[in-house]
């Protein structure tokens, strides 16, 4: 069966990242791309290296547009896709690439992001460690998906283990993260502009205020966490493109042996395709996934400060955002959960 695909925020990074990666799906046949200012102009105006599909143009994105397809993917802004639940309802699957959908916290959603508040849908990180298993079965015949946020799925996969294990201690969490500025999207904004991030190096939402932190929280909790979870939380704008290197550690919990350590994440990901725990000493590059939809995960045991580092390499615009979309719909369509993607990066 071809299924019949619309993508909305066609135009944007992760709209185009999407489709790139659809692009050579032998499922799915992309019949329409829509965006907002954009509407009207050739899709190769936009996204100019995806030459398999410059013949499509750019259409409205309306309810009436997107409606009429088997597949909706919704690549806009915060706060943006949640007006189109309700008239999408007969749409068989459709899968947010934005936030609307992913907090089951109201309180949390108003703190952080403001507006309304919709449904929780079911959370686009297969690989997740989850009481009793792991996210995939959920995503089993989902019909609404939340793809995750790029730093929260990042530092959730990290750390996840050794919650679920009871390895280390979640109420001391340290993550900080080196990512590349598409992770902000293709909107002109002048902290983003060349002059301002080339040769530097810029923190941002310093000091328990990105809006990924709930969503960590979420996904460690869900994980088996049987305390509170804190996490201190600082992102640094480094002048690469894309990409994401996330350091984090937590103390490790009271009478742990290294060999138990070191057992919670070869249990967890030692069967997974896309998640992949690296030998001891050895520690991931941004540059060894990109254009992957590969996490690549390197652990250290710090008994001096005893604690464990966690240090996790992704491609945000893949594994943090279109892979994990692409991956979590063959989950719920219930095709094999590698078509369409890739493991191998980009060299040099």
């Amino acid at each position: 069966m071809t299924y019949s695909v619309a993508v909305s925020g066609a135009s944007g990074y992760a709209g185009g990242e999407i489709l790139r990666l659809l692009a050579s799906h032998p499922d799915i046949e992309i019949t329409t791309v829509t965006a907002h200012s954009n509407a009207g102009d050739p899709l190769a105006a936009h996204q100019p290296h995806l030459r398999s599909l410059a013949h499509l143009t750019l259409a409205p994105t309306t309810p009436e547009v997107l409606a009429g397809h088997d597949i909706v993917f919704l690549a806009l802004p915060h706060g943006q896709s949640g007006q189109y639940t309700d008239a999408l309802a007969a749409t068989p699957l459709v899968i947010d690439a934005g936030a609307d959908h992913r907090l089951t916290s109201a309180d949390a959603w108003a703190q952080f992001y403001g507006g309304d508040f919709h449904d929780p849908w079911a959370y686009g990180v297969p690989e997740l460690p989850v009481a009793g298993g792991k996210q995939r079965a959920n995503l089993v015949g989902a019909s609404r998906i939340a793809a995750p946020g790029c730093n929260a799925s990042t530092v959730s996969l990290s750390l996840a283990p050794g919650v679920s294990a009871g390895v280390i201690d979640p109420s001391d969490i340290v993550s900080v993260l080196a990512v590349g500025p598409s992770g902000a999207g293709k909107s002109l904004k002048t902290n983003l502009l060349a002059s301002e991030i080339l040769g530097s190096a810029n923190p941002y939402a310093v000091g328990g205020t990105h809006r990924h932190i709930p969503e960590i929280r979420q996904a460690l909790l869900g994980a088996g966490a049987s305390g509170e979870v804190r996490i201190s939380f600082t992102p640094v704008i480094v002048p690469m493109a894309r990409g994401i290197l996330a350091t984090s550690s937590a103390p490790i919990a009271s009478g742990v042996t290294d060999a138990e350590i070191r057992d919670a994440w070869e249990s967890a990901y030692g069967d997974e395709t896309f998640v992949q725990l690296l030998p001891e000493g050895q520690f991931p590059r941004t540059a060894d996934v990109l254009g992957a939809n590969t996490a690549l995960v390197g652990l250290a045991i710090d008994r001096a400060a005893n604690r464990v580092v966690v240090v996790t390499a992704v491609d945000n615009l893949v594994k943090g955002t279109a892979g994990a979309a692409i991956q979590s719909m063959n989950i719920a369509l219930g095709l094999p959960e590698t078509t369409g993607l890739t493991v191998n990066g980009v060299a040099p």
